[in-house]
Order: C-alpha cells, then sequence, then structure tokens
C-alpha cells in the first residue's frame, strides 16, 4: 500500500458540503490517479463546517498542474462556496 500525505486542505460549511465519493472522484480526476484518499473532519462549534483533506503519495509530479485541475473542478461542483484551498 502507498503512503498518502495530504496536499491540499479546505474548508466548507454543512450548506456547502461535498460527499466522499464525489470528492474522491474530483480529487482523482484532477490528480489523474486512482491512487488517493480524501479526508473530512468537523471544525468550530456545532460541526456546522467542516475541514476537508486531500491525500496522495508525496512522490505525485507536477503538483502545480494538479492545483489548477483542482480549483478549477472544485469551483465547478461548488459554484456558490467560497473555497480557500491550502497547499500544505
Amino acid at each position: 500500500m502507498t503512503h498518502h500525505i495530504a496536499l491540499f486542505s479546505f474548508r466548507l460549511t454543512s450548506a456547502q458540503s461535498i460527499g466522499p465519493n464525489s470528492l474522491r472522484k474530483l480529487w482523482s480526476s484532477a490528480c489523474e490517479s486512482d491512487n488517493v484518499r480524501v479526508n473530512r473532519v468537523p471544525y468550530g462549534q456545532g460541526g456546522h463546517a467542516h475541514t476537508y483533506s486531500l491525500c496522495a503519495s508525496p512522490r505525485i509530479a507536477n503538483l502545480a498542474a494538479i492545483e489548477t485541475r483542482l480549483r478549477r473542478l472544485l469551483e465547478a461542483a461548488l459554484p456558490s462556496a467560497a473555497i480557500t484551498l491550502v497547499c500544505l
């Protein structure tokens, strides 16, 4: 099994959430690889927001191109969300 590390993270409110299967497909498309993992943890009090982590191999190539595709895909999937993508 390949070791994964978090490469990007972002936060969404519960009204703007995305399911794990949809997020994994989006992340896989951005990476052009099925060897990815996603994670969601509550953020703040009351669980009204979540932090999403996008994980892949630390050896993944061309992170800048992946970030560009990821931003475009997130904007299309969540058009009303204000997403701040953090490269870890």
